[in-house]
């Protein structure tokens, strides 16, 4: 997609090629565009609202960075990071943020978004436990951030600071999909210690897989299946790598969206099995104080 800003303009064109973004604001309507270049064209009229020192943040930033979040409500507002003696933008559909001093940011797309450690923790003040979680460990696998980034940033007094920091600690940056990050917190809050992304090899030292997770101490590889894995090439593909798995003793387990969410009980089944221990169906009932547990079990 060109430029976004090369499309807005002030002032109401009354020509069939401009739409309306807010009131004052327009934009040239994208034939054929995705919605995601519509999403785009709109921000960059909601910009020429800004000071040259405001930003986009929170959840209009962490989209228009590409980080992974849930599905969202279509009322949601565009959320602006300002100062406090600026003229805030008064406009349905627009959230501004205030502050003492101009938020770092940096251009993306065409548009100005506050840092990735600016932006995690206004995010956390909208999202749940798990959400956040996943959030955090897009933008960790894509680089954009650092844990001790993200730690520096929950400055005292900081809105979102508190659930950021009880995120934090369920954070792992190898989690290349958002249900590959729940099947891990599931396994961890049933009390099954597991390593995300760990390499295969086969005795003559060549590289096999590279499993979603390994139960720790043991042989066997919990992975998520999204829906593509059906498909038949790619099913051709699994059942090659799971024989090859198989000959060099690992036990592949494939959960579907349905099982991390609304079965968790037959993971934790496996998981008991895989480790050696007794089948115990209340480790699935969330201990007092353990966000990611109560978490887990509010979304079966």
């Amino acid at each position: 997609m060109t430029d976004p800003a090369a499309n807005v303009v002030r002032g109401c064109p009354r020509r069939v090629c401009f739409q309306p973004v807010t009131r004052g604001i327009h934009r040239r309507r994208l034939d054929g565009g995705e919605s995601e270049d519509e999403w785009l064209a709109d921000l960059a009229g909601w910009q020429l609202l800004l000071t040259n020192h405001g930003c986009f943040s929170a959840l209009t930033a962490a989209g228009i960075r590409g980080w992974m979040l849930p599905p969202l409500p279509e009322d949601t507002p565009v959320f602006v990071a300002m100062q406090l003696d600026d003229p805030r933008p008064l406009r349905l559909g627009i959230r501004t943020s205030r502050h003492p001093s101009p938020i770092p940011h940096d251009e993306v797309s065409g548009l100005r978004c506050a840092t990735p450690a600016e932006v995690i923790p206004a995010c956390a003040r909208w999202l749940s436990f798990l959400d956040l979680v996943v959030l955090i460990d897009s933008a960790l696998h894509r680089g954009d951030v650092t844990l001790k980034q993200l730690v520096a940033a929950c400055t005292p007094g900081r809105r979102g600071r508190r659930a950021l920091l009880a995120a934090l600690p369920r954070a792992d940056g190898r989690a290349e999909s958002p249900w590959e990050t729940l099947l891990r917190i599931l396994h961890v809050v049933i009390g099954i210690a597991v390593e995300p992304r760990v390499e295969v090899y086969d005795k003559d030292g060549e590289l096999i897989a590279r499993v979603d997770l390994l139960v720790t101490g043991t042989k066997s590889a919990p992975e998520f299946d999204g829906g593509h894995h059906r498909e038949p090439d790619q099913h051709r593909d699994d059942l090659r790598r799971e024989r090859r798995l198989d000959l060099e003793g690992y036990v592949r387990r494939g959960y579907t969206a349905s099982d991390v969410v609304q079965r968790p009980l037959g993971v934790l089944r496996d998981a008991d099995h895989s480790v050696g221990r007794e089948h115990d169906p209340a480790r699935i009932r969330p201990p007092v104080g353990d966000a990611a547990s109560v978490a887990l079990h509010a979304g079966r």
